[in-house]
């Protein structure tokens, strides 16, 4: 029997869950450890712990109780740790799994770097942990595209650090409504209406399309609602439809029904609704401080710009709406090409690298990329 992989993560999450239960699926006894089943912030958003199938649930409320766990881990089991820091129990689980020396992987994000000070501080923080624990881990599952660069200035071995994501259960795709010959072009977002996501640059951008047919879709809620609204209502009138707080299983058909998701973030460790939005047929376009980035360039539809730039926005967002590649066989293409972002696409990936069969630079699964061609920063397509 395959060694036993144990997941350690502070929530049931549906961006980890899908992952864990397709490795299980495949034959690989898997246990997830939750400090809880769900945060009162990401409930607060719709989020509900999903169900793991054959994956044991077990929960770590407090060091005591991962201590517990951790004694009573098989000497095979392989450990996959969510981050480095800042992480409730998790932290303390690693180090008691580091005192039995057991197998361990971290998995993280993107790290934020806002501010010259505040950065300096991190990259002294991360340098310091890295130091202390790369003779401690096998290595890093690295999420987002400039995730393995900046591990590896701040002293991970660099080959020890592999291309990650938040591979996701795939969906039946919905099939949307048909809408008329000559209905406006769809932008969709979807997140909190918070500083970060930044939907300020996504209205500017869309204001100076004087001459296009367009509409915006905005699901979700936050402290900038009504700020937002009155923007959207000065600069764009009545092509916005503020939707609100939609619950998480209705989301991918109102992706389907979009021409263009875009997420405009000023920091996204990954953003998983690019994701969402591929894997059923839906273009995205995201800033260049989305973890998400590199899959968006791959896909070959949308773009990536330099966030907060509202000028690069524009452009990527002119070329998508005159590109319309939106028959229903590009949409087909494109979600068939996404398939390498699933959960089990992803849980194949996981397995090669458990068992030390992917070697030097190792290339994720959507890292062939599409035959589709790629929108850039600049809205231009690739000489």
């Amino acid at each position: 029997m395959a060694d036993p992989v144990w997941f350690w993560q502070q929530i049931v999450s549906p961006h980890m869950a899908g992952l864990a239960e397709a490795l299980a699926r495949s034959g690989r006894p898997v246990t997830y450890i939750a400090e809880q089943p769900m945060s009162a912030e990401r409930a607060a958003l719709g989020w509900k712990a999903p169900e793991l199938g054959a994956v044991t649930l077990r929960f770590a409320p407090d060091t005591a109780a991962a201590a517990n766990l951790v004694s009573e881990a098989p000497e095979t089991s392989i450990h996959i740790c969510q981050g480095f820091r800042g992480n409730g129990v998790v932290g303390s689980a690693r180090t008691a799994l580091a005192r039995r020396c057991l197998r361990q992987w971290v998995i993280m994000e993107t790290v934020e770097e806002q501010g010259w000070a505040a950065s300096a501080i991190k990259r002294l923080e991360y340098s310091r942990l890295m130091r202390a624990w790369r003779g401690k881990i096998e290595g890093v599952l690295a999420i987002g595209e400039s995730t393995p660069a900046w591990l590896a200035a701040r002293g991970m071995p660099a080959e020890r650090i592999v291309p990650f994501a938040y591979f996701l259960p795939e969906a039946e795709i919905p099939m949307p409504p048909q809408r008329s010959m000559g209905a406006p072009f769809r932008f969709l977002f979807v997140g909190r209406l918070i500083e970060r996501k930044r939907i300020d640059t996504l209205i500017d951008a869309l204001a100076r399309l004087k001459d296009y047919q367009f509409e915006l879709m905005v699901v979700g809620s936050g402290p900038l609602m009504e700020i937002m609204r009155r923007r959207a209502r000065a600069c764009l009138s009545d092509r916005v439809i503020w939707l609100g707080q939609i619950p998480i299983g209705e989301i991918p058909a109102i992706m389907a029904d979009a021409d263009c998701l875009v997420l405009p973030s000023r920091h996204d460790g990954w953003g998983a609704v690019v994701s969402e939005s591929l894997m059923v047929g839906t273009p995205a376009i995201c800033s260049d401080r989305c973890g998400a980035a590199g899959v968006v360039r791959a896909s070959g539809h949308g773009g990536v710009f330099k966030a907060g730039d509202v000028d690069a926005l524009d452009s990527v967002i002119r070329h998508c709406i005159e590109a319309a590649l939106q028959t229903q066989a590009h949409r087909d293409a494109l979600a068939d090409w996404a398939k390498c972002l699933t959960a089990e696409a992803g849980a194949i990936y996981l397995e090669k690298i458990l068992r030390g069969e992917l070697q030097g630079d190792v290339a994720p699964p959507w890292a062939g990329g599409s035959t589709l061609g790629l929108i850039n920063a600049r809205g231009t397509a690739p000489k």
